[in-house]
């Protein structure tokens, strides 16, 4: 257990590849110093753990972090301030307020809109320009806390989940870097989230069903919903008479006419993919794993 003075001693609660890209930057500030990193307990991160063994950082996995037994733990740390990366515990008050500088947060989501569960995914399904990376206070909300520093990141017809997954690893840990030095620094400013919006907006989590195309709508929408879900997410899926369809990419065909027709009939080929009918034109699927022939007049459902 370290004990080293004029630090910010950190105990940082993490997981996965969002959690390693910020420790970089954490790790090489010597006024920092990190006395434990919490992982999650319903799964082994095994670079974080690596991570800690690597630079001597005690390594914990609890259950319940608001549990008496955890909390008497942590307190031995004496620490300044608490760092949430992708974990996915709820923090508690007792916990929250241990801390000298107490609990804070990084989330991908432009707070006070964005809040909740697989962010990335639904901005690009509402055909957002844009989304944000907050970081931001914890309180006994759900991403509800006050906010301490929040970037804006453009989203254009090129970007899909991938894209925006590579960049938010990088920008958090950017972000989460600031907001700790700011902290350290006592140079935050923080921004309630009322005052941007009184009710914000709160995303669910998706789950297994969630991945099927809708044909009836319009190129637009499935266009996005492709993006949204493509790999290293499960891939938007369908159905050829009774096979299924995995799609991974997709063409919004500019200035496509809009006429009636079949929704999800095969209309046409190119010479990358198929054309598809959609509620209003059509769409182009490019890039997408199916065992068998594909042919003018096939449905998808």
């Amino acid at each position: 257990m370290k004990s080293i003075k004029n630090k910010l001693k950190i105990g940082y609660f993490a997981d996965g590849k969002w959690a390693h890209e910020a420790f970089k930057y954490l790790i090489e500030d010597s006024t920092l110093n990190i006395q434990f990193i919490c992982a999650r307990y319903d799964s082994i991160d095994y670079q974080l753990k690596k991570i800690a063994k690597m630079h001597n950082i005690d390594y914990l996995r609890h259950r319940n972090i608001n549990s008496k037994e955890f909390i008497y733990v942590v307190e031995q740390y004496q620490c300044d301030l608490f760092v949430s990366m992708s974990f996915n515990q709820i923090f508690k008050p007792e916990i929250i307020n241990m801390p000298k500088f107490k609990t804070i947060n990084c989330h991908a989501g432009r707070l006070p809109f964005y809040r909740g569960r697989n962010v990335l995914n639904w901005v690009l399904i509402n055909d957002e320009n844009e989304f944000g990376i907050t970081v931001h206070y914890v309180d006994e909300g759900i991403d509800t806390g006050d906010i301490i520093l929040q970037r804006i990141y453009n989203i254009t017809d090129r970007d899909n989940y991938k894209t925006l997954l590579e960049k938010a690893y990088i920008e958090c840990g950017r972000i989460l870097y600031d907001a700790i030095k700011s902290i350290q620094n006592d140079s935050v400013k923080l921004i309630q989230q009322n005052k941007i919006h009184p009710v914000g907006l709160y995303c669910g989590i998706r789950q297994e069903g969630d991945e099927i195309i809708n044909w009836n709508q319009t190129s637009r929408e499935i266009f996005n919903f492709i993006r949204a879900i493509c790999k290293p997410g499960p891939m938007a899926r369908s159905n050829i008479n009774g096979k299924e369809i995995k799609i991974n990419n997709s063409n919004f065909i500019e200035n496509a006419p809009t006429y009636k027709g079949i929704s999800g009939q095969v209309v046409g080929k190119s010479d990358t993919g198929f054309i598809v009918k959609t509620k209003d034109s059509t769409l182009e699927i490019l890039d997408f794993y199916f065992n068998g022939n594909i042919r003018i007049g096939d449905r998808l459902v």
